[in-house]
């Protein structure tokens, strides 16, 4: 008899202990990639505006000077070495990480078109992020690649065309991670 009431307290204890952990192995929401995108967006919209660098090579050294962004004003004996100067439309368009107003143009050789210089965006953007792929799930957190794309909007028309020439990378492909907290998915690095 004694047996029995044994036998019949621990059924009730494992059926109560059965119960309590299903009740506490919720499956994780589903993460959607609208909402991956707006996690990432909302990082990138938080985190202070920057300005974008841009490598000028050869030819955005000749976009800069047709579009008044900057002259020459000193030809070096070699003829190929130079010094151009930041005009009033350029010092409001871009600033020389270098420091100054004066580009010291120095290639190697005249063929050389691997010579640049970085200027930098006085606009000031977000980041943007698109085209989220697949999610996975690794462990308890969340996976999911997607696009960063440089935000040009605001900085003028002939510095985004040199900001598309050859050198300069617009876009990268990112991955995000995300965990679950307090039951919802909160973004937890970008990669």
């Amino acid at each position: 008899m004694k047996n029995a009431v044994k036998m019949q307290i621990v059924g009730a204890l494992v059926l109560l202990g059965a119960a309590w952990w299903m009740a506490g192995c919720k499956p994780a929401p589903e993460l959607t990639q609208a909402q991956a995108l707006a996690m990432i967006q909302a990082k990138y919209d938080q985190t202070p505006a920057a300005p974008i660098d841009i490598t000028v090579g050869d030819r955005g050294m000749q976009q800069g000077v047709s579009a008044k962004y900057w002259f020459e004003t000193k030809r070096y004996p070699n003829g190929y070495w130079g010094d151009f100067t930041l005009t009033p439309d350029g010092k409001k368009a871009l600033k020389l990480v270098s420091g100054g107003d004066v580009i010291q143009w120095r290639p190697e050789n005249p063929a050389d078109r691997h010579f640049s210089v970085v200027v930098e965006t006085l606009v000031a953007n977000h980041l943007k992020a698109r085209d989220v792929g697949q999610i996975e799930s690794v462990g308890d957190s969340r996976i999911a690649p997607f696009t960063e794309d440089v935000n040009l909007n605001g900085v003028p028309d002939a510095l985004q065309n040199i900001a598309h020439n050859p050198g300069n990378k617009l876009s990268s492909l990112r991955q995000a991670t995300f965990v679950l907290v307090n039951g919802a998915w909160s973004l937890q690095s970008i990669e």
